[in-house]
């Protein structure tokens, strides 16, 4: 099937799906789940082994079950984004249960110095990113999908309350650089693996992880300040929820600073493990090279 027909084929599901109200793409994306589940996908294989490093404290059985249903959390997510995209701004609004700790990001935007959001992927991170901007004036990065169709469809989801997205290349630095100096709110995902060139090692739950660097320099040549936050999947739609920053990530020493922001997305991970994307190869890359823990052993 040629990258055309893919994308032709990805747009019309993603329309198709984006027309079901959001309790509906949720027991879709429930179903998905499961089945990824039941086929042992290379998702759950992939988060096996993350919770193993990550919470050797906890049983087997329950390092399980948490893997489990994080392969489901996160196949609910990825429809309930569909549906979020298509459906009118008003309408997702309607769906935010509560927000928390709102008044963390006010004060921070009154101090007129930028305020960097650090969204880790918890929840369904698009939705709070939708509505940050609705408070202020938002930038973040955007890495074009590699099928190149549903590239307007994506754009035109995330904009639609104002959003400036901006490629991830010099470019968008600049832009984040810009936004953070004129006092505006600017969007980084702290827990994507970098290129070695940026990034640095830095503990996360305790294992060393390539860390990017990126919003310690942005830190450091703006002034800004950092909340966390993400949208937590309840009962009837979301709770958003901001979180303070460590003092340390604002250090001038970049290893005490990363391992700050690690820290903080470990406390947003914490307000539901369930939820976090653990199928992402966070220990890909080791100090010593590339690892090769998350291959599959031969049957």
């Amino acid at each position: 099937m040629t990258l055309d027909i893919k994308g032709r084929l990805a747009v019309a599901v993603l329309k198709l799906i984006g027309k079901l109200p959001l309790r509906w793409s949720r027991r879709l994306g429930w179903l998905f789940g499961q089945l990824a589940v039941l086929t042992r996908s290379d998702s759950l294989h992939i988060s096996r082994i993350n919770l193993a490093l990550c919470y050797p404290g906890k049983s087997a059985g329950e390092r399980e079950k948490l893997a489990r249903r994080s392969v489901i959390n996160t196949a609910m997510t990825g429809f309930e984004v569909a549906t979020i995209w298509h459906q009118p701004w008003s309408r997702s609004e309607d769906q935010i249960v509560r927000v928390r700790n709102q008044q963390l990001l006010c004060d921070r935007v009154d101090e007129k110095r930028g305020v960097l959001v650090l969204m880790p992927h918890t929840g369904n991170w698009e939705i709070f990113g939708m509505y940050l901007a609705t408070l202020g004036p938002c930038t973040a990065l955007y890495a074009p999908p590699k099928i190149a169709a549903l590239d307007p469809l994506i754009r035109a989801g995330r904009e639609a309350t104002g959003v400036q997205m901006m490629p991830t290349d010099v470019r968008g630095v600049r832009a984040l650089l810009k936004a953070l100096k004129a006092g505006g709110i600017a969007m980084v995902l702290p827990d994507q693996e970098p290129d070695t060139s940026g990034g640095d090692f830095a503990p996360f739950f305790g294992k060393p992880a390539l860390t990017m660097t990126l919003a310690h320099n942005l830190i450091r040549r703006t002034g800004c300040r950092c909340v966390f936050g993400f949208g937590k999947r309840v009962s009837g739609g979301f709770e958003l929820i901001f979180q303070p920053a460590e003092q340390a990530i604002y250090s001038e020493e970049q290893k005490v600073s990363l391992a700050a922001l690690n820290r903080g997305v470990e406390a947003c991970i914490a307000e539901a493990p369930e939820q976090y994307q653990w199928e992402y190869k966070r220990f890909r890359q080791q100090p010593e090279g590339k690892s090769s823990i998350y291959k599959k052993n031969p049957r």
